[in-house]
């Protein structure tokens, strides 16, 4: 109770920047409610002169309600769905994750950019945008500032794509009768899920084909979510080894991600229930739920990030970003064009 009174204002708080930022990104899907909040976080902190009292608060947003809105993401997926639909673009998404995690380790080594933001960057990169950073970042013990880096890095190339590859995949001659070509390359190439949304429908209207395209990336793009889950487990065993081997005592319930195994239990029990005949629309309030703690644990950690820091430090990622950014796109194309999709 003694520590409920005491996270309750700083609850508040990111609450309060939460709900109008998830307000502007519902009118603004491209950029979306966690950027926003983030962004208003950053803005709101350099003119707080005392946060003290709020600090409890925006911690416990910060790290566990962004653990709930992991756990909370499992009930968008229907596993049996995925795995009849989405393993199509499975050899393209280990391939595509593979580049994308390459890259941002090689940059790590030769540019010297710190290990928890190049595991951010190519993490978000290859999986899914800020849902994939949100269940990353506890497993390496990551700082608010290194997240609310990764994720303005994963932004900037989310507006690009969704801005860009369009007209990209007209010129490059997809097939513009169906949406199935365009559809697997938005769910593979673009990394966070309100940009496959905006790139995939944008399509579709261009070339009036319905939902066909946004319904091919999305079950593309939650077949790629499903990679969190060895990701963070292989993050977690490593982090325990180098603690091991550096002679600190290891604290395996601190490290392992237990998260992700409600997040599995909460993906078996949709797809149960959707096979027993429980209608889709009894999880919308689940997935909003879960978009909704995303906002607001992005607008905590707007609150514990400096924006001048922020800009000063960004140069290396951003460049990290960009080059995974267009390694996956060269290797998605590459891959539907072996398989025979292109």
């Amino acid at each position: 109770m003694h520590s409920l009174k005491n996270n309750f204002k700083g609850i508040l708080f990111c609450l309060a920047i939460a709900v109008p930022s998830w307000i502007i990104g519902e009118h603004f899907p491209v950029i979306g409610g966690p950027v926003i909040a983030i962004l208003l976080g950053m803005v709101i902190t350099l003119c707080l002169h005392d946060k003290t009292a709020l600090m409890p608060g925006i911690t416990y947003t910060s790290k566990k309600v962004l653990q709930y809105a992991v756990i909370l993401l499992g009930f968008g997926l229907n596993l049996s769905v995925i795995l009849k639909t989405g393993k199509q673009s499975l050899p393209i998404i280990a391939a595509t994750i593979s580049t994308s995690l390459v890259i941002s380790f090689l940059l790590h080594k030769i540019m010297h950019i710190p290990s928890n933001i190049s595991t951010l960057v190519g993490v978000g990169s290859s999986i899914c945008g800020g849902s994939a950073i949100a269940a990353t970042a506890p497993v390496i013990d990551a700082s608010d500032e290194e997240v609310a880096q990764a994720i303005s890095v994963i932004f900037f190339f989310n507006i690009l794509a969704a801005l860009l590859f369009p007209a990209f995949g007209s010129a490059i001659g997809f097939d513009t009768s169906s949406g199935e070509v365009f559809g697997i390359f938005a769910g593979t190439a673009v990394n966070d899920t309100s940009s496959v949304t905006a790139t995939a429908s944008t399509w579709d209207s261009i070339y009036n084909l319905g939902h066909a395209t946004l319904d091919k990336a999305v079950t593309v793009k939650l077949t790629r979510t499903l990679a969190i889950i060895p990701i963070t487990l292989v993050l977690a065993f490593f982090r325990t080894k180098k603690e091991a081997g550096s002679g600190k005592q290891v604290n395996l319930k601190q490290i392992f991600p237990f998260f992700i195994i409600y997040f599995v239990l909460a993906s078996v029990i949709t797809t149960i229930a959707l096979q027993a005949g429980i209608p889709s629309t009894f999880f919308i309030p689940f997935k909003t739920l879960s978009k909704f703690f995303i906002v607001m644990a992005m607008a905590a950690i707007g609150l514990n990030t400096n924006i001048i820091k922020l800009i000063r430090t960004g140069g290396k990622p951003i460049f990290m970003g960009l080059c995974c950014w267009v390694g996956i796109t060269a290797v998605s194309l590459c891959m539907q064009s072996l398989l025979g999709l292109w």
